[in-house]
């Protein structure tokens, strides 16, 4: 085995739980086809890849591609045996069919003709996890998470939604998918902080999959997240490492200058914060990639840090970034410059 597939294939637990994850893991947004499109072929050549680096957790959702994402993971999962990975998906979008055209604002490229209505009851979470099991073509599924709750997603709505949650029991649906229908872990999969502190005060989650907010640009949630989740025993699958894309190739290998920050353009503030990070990873000789995804998972709560990809090639140099040596002066000079929180741990 190579020392590149071993740093892959380290494991945390998912809190108490009897599930453990790879160190690097596969979020399948990209599948379902994130800004560009994929063909089949790509995405089953994708998960092969990944499979072939050494991971061992795919994170899935409805959302993704209007449910194509999902078709696609089960279709090229389903080859494997079913004891030897981890699959999450999330809950909190039914998929219904399309009565309007699809205007693009959510980056989809030709995704499939449903179209979302959000439901965190009761009825609407199990009705959500069912279907998911039919479009994976598999029905055990490990892992599932509370989707884009929050004001980040909802705005003024959040508290119609919210809810649906504790009064109209999609919490406790959660309770029963765990006692019932062979579910090991149940969280949320959010985009801030603060629903997943608002969650834990509600309910007794096992894990949150935060997609940014963790990252070599935003470490706030060292302040008030991540100390209440080492706290509680919570667990977190850290999302959106590279921020969009902005971290996966910098601003020197971005020769198109598309520098994605959070789903959206990034803003002058962080191109240029993300000018001193590469500047310092240059003087160090480390790219910008390996210090992005290696500096989330020596957080103890961190149990795998998903790494998006649509094409085998990127799984690879993901898998290359993540195992690549860092000397702790870069670190220390990172620390020096203002550009990691004080108390931020970091890879030793």
């Amino acid at each position: 085995m190579t020392a590149e597939k071993q740093d892959v294939l380290r494991r945390r637990n998912i809190a108490n739980t009897s599930v453990d994850v790879t160190a690097l893991s596969l979020g399948t947004a990209p599948l379902g086809g994130l800004y560009h499109e994929l063909t089949e072929d790509e995405a089953r050549a994708t998960v092969d890849a990944a499979w072939q680096a050494g991971i061992r957790f795919f994170d899935t959702a409805p959302h993704y591609g209007h449910t194509k994402a999902e078709h696609r993971l089960g279709d090229a999962l389903r080859r494997y045996p079913r004891k030897d990975f981890v699959l999450s998906t999330k809950v909190g979008r039914r998929f219904v069919p399309r009565t309007t055209p699809d205007d693009g604002s959510e980056g989809w490229a030709n995704p499939l003709p449903f179209q979302a209505i959000y439901d965190y009851t009761y009825d609407g979470i199990l009705r959500s996890f069912e279907d998911s099991q039919q479009r994976l073509g598999m029905i055990d599924i490990d892992i599932v998470l509370i989707h884009d709750i929050g004001r980040y997603t909802h705005g003024e709505n959040n508290a119609r939604y919210w809810r649906q949650l504790t009064d109209e029991g999609g919490f406790r649906a959660l309770d029963e998918l765990k006692q019932s229908r062979g579910v090991k872990a149940v969280g949320l999969g959010v985009n801030e902080g603060a629903a997943v502190m608002e969650a834990m005060a509600e309910y007794d989650v096992d894990c949150a999959l935060l997609a940014g907010r963790y990252t070599l640009l935003e470490q706030q949630t060292l302040d008030d997240l991540l100390p209440e989740c080492e706290k509680r025993g919570v667990s977190i699958l850290l999302g959106g490492a590279f921020n969009s894309g902005i971290l996966a190739r910098g601003l020197d290998s971005n020769a198109h200058g598309d520098l994605k920050f959070n789903y959206g353009d990034a803003p002058r503030e962080i191109v240029e914060r993300v000018g001193k990070l590469e500047r310092v990873c240059r003087d160090f000789g480390v790219a910008l990639s390996s210090a992005a995804l290696q500096f989330p998972y020596a957080h103890k709560v961190v149990a795998t840090v998903l790494m998006g990809a649509r094409t085998p090639d990127e799984v690879r140099e993901n898998a290359a970034s993540f195992a690549t040596p860092i000397p702790p002066a870069l670190w220390d000079a990172l620390r020096a410059e203002g550009l990691l929180h004080p108390n931020a741990p970091v890879p030793r």
